[in-house]
């Protein structure tokens, strides 16, 4: 396959990544909200802000296709408020998991939320090894360290759902807080490297 052949794929593999944040944040945070769930909260809010990542992604291998050259300063600039953002969540997500703790309040189980956290441990591995494939294909630093994101996004679903399916069957109250503690630390990763700019790096 071609290079614009593989770099169409990345394209496509990136905006399915885009969609799939979106409508994965919004019934993540909608079941989260219903059930009082912290964890899966904070898991609908990391993709939406995942799905920016992705949105960058996909505006430099467009860029790449028309011959054009992307204007890496907006995107370091973009990026740097990506950070902020997962910072932000990472501060609610503490926040909310110490409250959790403090004044004992049960949260509800959720079906949906299980049921949306299985399916995104099942997809997300499949598109991160095409991403994988396309990007060492093209030796394209970009494009794996996008896969390399999405990885971390299978392990933020298990995590999550540890926490959710641990709470559902034994009812210990505590395990959603330290399901949001976890996505903290995630979010502290993802900021630290958007504020490094490591999507947009050439090498």
């Amino acid at each position: 396959m071609d290079t614009v052949a593989l770099t169409r794929r990345g394209l496509l593999l990136a905006r399915a990544t885009i969609a799939w944040n979106v409508v994965e944040g919004i019934v993540a945070v909608s079941a989260g909200l219903a059930a009082g769930l912290v964890s899966v909260i904070g898991f609908g809010l990391d993709s939406g802000i995942e799905s920016v990542s992705a949105v960058l992604v996909a505006m430099r291998l467009s860029a790449r296709l028309r011959h054009g050259e992307a204007d890496e300063d907006r995107e370091r600039r973009a990026l740097r408020g990506v950070a902020l953002t997962f910072f932000a969540l990472a501060a609610w997500t503490t926040f909310a998991g110490i409250r959790g703790l403090m004044s004992g309040e049960t949260p509800e189980t959720s079906p949906v939320a299980i049921g949306l956290l299985t399916l995104s441990l099942v997809a997300m591995p499949v598109l991160a090894w095409a991403k994988t494939r396309v990007g060492r294909a093209l030796d394209d630093p970009l494009i794996l360290a996008d896969a390399a994101e999405t990885r971390v996004c299978a392990l933020l679903s298990a995590s999550t759902l540890v926490a959710v399916v641990g709470f559902t069957l034994t009812g210990a109250t505590w395990l959603d807080p330290v399901g949001g503690f976890v996505i903290a630390a995630f979010a502290v990763r993802e900021g630290l490297e958007a504020w490094e700019g490591e999507l947009v790096e050439e090498d």
